[in-house]
């Protein structure tokens, strides 16, 4: 298998929507609740600043895929915001780490200066350790930020990368 990160095409659409929604059903790393479908999940992902695939250069099967967009407007409008998904069946292939140091590149190619994350949650510990490795700085952690699919809290830490 051998990896790429390209921008999506409307043949990954379905791949990206299944992969998304496996991470929103589990319930403990994005903060949406509904699932999307074939119409909603092609206007969300053309709806991002930038939004690229993880994908085998052979088979173009994809394994997992980054949101990236602005993190606030006007004078904030220098930051941005990123998501990340990966296929529950390619976790632990290193996928993450390209797609996150693909969309620090990409994210200072569309003019941002820093990227933040505002809810990782705190027992997403491959992330964070990954994030750190990367270079991200952590901002601090809000007590019972997320809410977990079971109705529990957890705790959320924020991270900065300057680009």
């Amino acid at each position: 298998m051998e990896i790429a990160v390209r921008t999506y095409e409307e043949k990954d659409l379905a791949d990206m929507i299944r992969i998304w929604n496996e991470v929103v059903e589990e319930g403990n790393a994005f903060p949406q609740e509904e699932c999307l479908t074939p119409e909603s999940g092609r206007e969300f992902f053309a709806s991002q600043t930038c939004c690229k695939v993880a994908a085998d250069i052979r088979t173009d099967t994809v394994y997992g895929l980054y949101i990236l967009h602005p993190n606030n407007t006007g004078r904030c409008g220098h930051i941005c915001n990123a998501s990340y998904a990966v296929s529950a069946e390619s976790r632990g292939l290193h996928i993450g780490e390209k797609l996150v140091a693909d969309c620090l590149a990409q994210g200072k190619q569309e003019g941002f200066g820093i990227l933040q994350f505002n809810a990782v949650v705190a027992g997403n510990v491959h992330a964070r350790h990954l994030y750190e490795r990367l270079g991200f700085a952590p901002l601090g952690t809000i007590p019972g930020g997320f809410r977990m699919k079971d109705g529990s809290f957890a705790d959320i830490c924020l991270y900065y990368h300057i680009l």
